[in-house]
């Protein structure tokens, strides 16, 4: 016998030849619904389909019925008769085109007649093809075939994420509607998840946009991965065959959990959901780590609709980021009440910036050498028009994730240069104003023009404006952010380490990017000097600050103890309530004038 070489035509043949294979048995899964008042025809019907491997039928003898079967069932494709008593097919196809989300389900007509107005008619209705009676077999076999394969490819254009292959929200609300009106007919309840990864923006800028819809890709699927493990999740019997994940926005993903047995199953599911999200990602090399916030609402308690259900989840979800994410959350009133007083808050935050309702304090940076002001800090303040004062701790925040710290951080950076300049020409000596600058502001295009145009309209020397970034600010794209800095402080503009030993950046970051000074977090002054562990660590961070030519700035500074402490280990300069709290304008610059020429003495207000 002789043997063939296998040559890669071949291959490409076989891999062709099954994954036909393997699209048309995903045809022959559909659901195939029959609307006949004659039994026989129904039995002739599903036995030729039978024969071509199709296994799901259902059958409607009394047409009445169908809209309701066809509801219950959730076909992939209508058989309908037109000439039926009580109810014939034209009746039925109207009804069915006015059903929602049956707009534009595949119906093909079986009919006897040759009529073409009555063709024409069921086409004006929606009918998607015709078969002639008596049924062809091979007929009936490809234009089956042919509608669900035409049907499946644009379900997949319509209703399916591009990206990971999931349902999109389209579908998944769809779907969920369903579901509520099978479990509204049947009894139970089920879960729904709304899982949002935390700080994904982050990742897109610091990895970019491709590298970005990779990650989503791996967590698509390892969502999938969770839905389908059946020692987590537990079908009851009867229980909807729905989709049960899906892709609803940007980095967004939502869960429907039927038949899992309660709360303390879904607990299991969002456990396992946070698991593998946290799970590294390796990607060209690097491992990036990412967590999620899951908001958990029970149907019915938690709403009686989609709308609302979907509504209450998401409200669960912004709870668990408030709550510092890489949690689950179930949905309770209290946290609708936290919501609407977030977009509250969000409205409000416009307004101010529209009104001006900000304003600066500012707090004295003391070099602690000569004992005088060599600079200040300058901390946002919002006076609302009705609450009074608002903590930053409060709004930052949701300044940060609804974009608005942007035109905040300009106005800050704008207020504060100015006042600056103005201080300087009148004589205050060479002080230095510290801005704090958001990791919005500095991944903004923008960001350096912004700069420039504020140091010219201003008249500020750049090398009197200090920009205060924090540690996770140099976490991702090194070489990229490196580039910027320097391309910042080419302008002569410096750049400061706030909170100093608190992040989890390396130290070798030190040397890539140009700090010239380190802020020693005050959570490490509490208990200087009595503490020997804080001792040594404010001792080596000086000394380390020192040994890359930085200058050490110790915040939070209350007590006289803490002071010696600070000037005997050659601490160069020093912030807090010893000297002076953060001062409103007009008491800061009251405060200049008694302090300089001399040198700054002991607040006392």
């Amino acid at each position: 016998m002789e043997v063939r070489p296998i040559k890669a035509e071949d291959t490409i043949v076989d891999a062709s030849l099954a994954q036909e294979d393997s699209r048309y048995a995903l045809l022959k899964a559909s659901t195939i619904m029959l609307v006949d008042d004659e039994p026989v025809m129904l039995e002739i019907v599903q036995a030729l389909l039978e024969e071509e491997g199709y296994q799901h039928f259902v059958s409607v003898e009394e047409s009445p019925r169908a809209i309701e079967m066809l509801v219950r069932a959730n076909p992939d494709l209508v058989l309908l008769d037109l000439d039926m008593p009580e109810l014939d097919g034209f009746e039925v196809l109207k009804q069915v085109r006015f059903s929602k989300g049956y707009e534009h389900l595949p119906v093909i007509i079986l009919t006897a007649s040759e009529d073409p107005d009555s063709k024409l008619k069921a086409l004006e209705l929606g009918a998607t093809d015709f078969l002639s009676k008596p049924v062809d077999p091979s007929e009936l076999a490809l234009r089956v075939r042919n509608t669900l394969s035409a049907k499946a490819y644009q379900d997949q254009l319509a209703y399916y994420d591009g990206l990971t292959g999931l349902p999109n929200r389209k579908l998944f609300l769809n779907c969920l509607v369903k579901g509520i009106n099978q479990v509204n007919r049947d009894g139970g309840s089920f879960v729904l998840l709304d899982i949002s990864l935390d700080r994904f923006q982050q990742v897109n800028e610091t990895l970019g946009v491709y590298n970005g819809d990779q990650i989503l890709k791996i967590i698509g699927d390892r969502i999938q991965s969770v839905v389908r493990s059946d020692d987590v999740v537990g079908r009851s019997e009867g229980s909807p065959q729905l989709e049960n994940a899906a892709r609803i926005g940007g980095d967004e993903f939502a869960i429907v959990l039927y038949g899992v047995g309660g709360v303390e199953n879904a607990s299991v599911v969002s456990t396992r959901v946070l698991e593998v999200i946290r799970e590294p990602i390796h990607l060209q090399g690097d491992d990036v780590h990412l967590t999620a916030s899951i908001g958990v609402a029970v149907y019915p308690e938690d709403g009686d609709e989609a709308g609302t259900l979907v509504k209450r989840a998401g409200s669960a979800k912004d709870y668990a980021k408030k709550q510092g994410r890489d949690r689950y959350q179930f949905y309770s009133s209290e946290m609708e009440a936290h919501s609407r007083a977030i977009l509250k808050m969000i409205s409000d935050l416009r307004i101010a910036l529209e009104q001006k309702q900000f304003e600066l304090h500012y707090q004295p940076k003391i070099d602690l050498n000569s004992g005088k002001i060599m600079g200040m800090e300058c901390l946002i303040r919002w006076i609302h028009p009705e609450h009074g004062f608002v903590s930053p701790e409060d709004f930052i925040p949701v300044a940060e994730e609804t974009g608005l710290i942007v035109p905040i951080g300009c106005w800050v950076l704008s207020e504060a240069c100015h006042r600056a300049s103005e201080w300087n020409a009148a004589g205050y000596d060479d002080l230095k104003v510290s801005v704090n600058v958001s990791a919005s502001q500095f991944v903004d295009p923008e960001f350096k023009a912004t700069i420039v145009a504020t140091l010219q309209s201003s008249g500020l020397d750049p090398r009197n404006l200090v920009l205060e970034i924090t540690e996770s600010m140099l976490m991702g794209d090194v070489d990229k952010l490196a580039v910027l800095l320097h391309d910042i402080k080419n302008l002569g503009v410096s750049f400061s380490l706030d909170d100093f030993g608190t992040g989890f950046s390396s130290l070798s970051y030190l040397k890539k990017f140009p700090i010239d000074e380190l802020k020693i977090d005050r959570s490490f002054l509490l208990e200087v000097p009595d503490n020997n562990d804080d001792n040594s660590i404010v001792r080596a961070i000086i000394a380390m600050a020192h040994s890359l030519g930085q200058k050490v700035v110790a915040e939070g500074v209350e007590e006289v103890e803490q002071l010696e402490f600070l000037r005997q280990h050659e601490c160069d300069v020093i912030q807090g309530f010893y000297y002076s709290k953060p001062l409103k304008q007009s008491d800061f610059e009251e405060y200049l004038s008694k302090a300089l020429p001399n040198a700054a003495a002991p607040f006392s207000g």
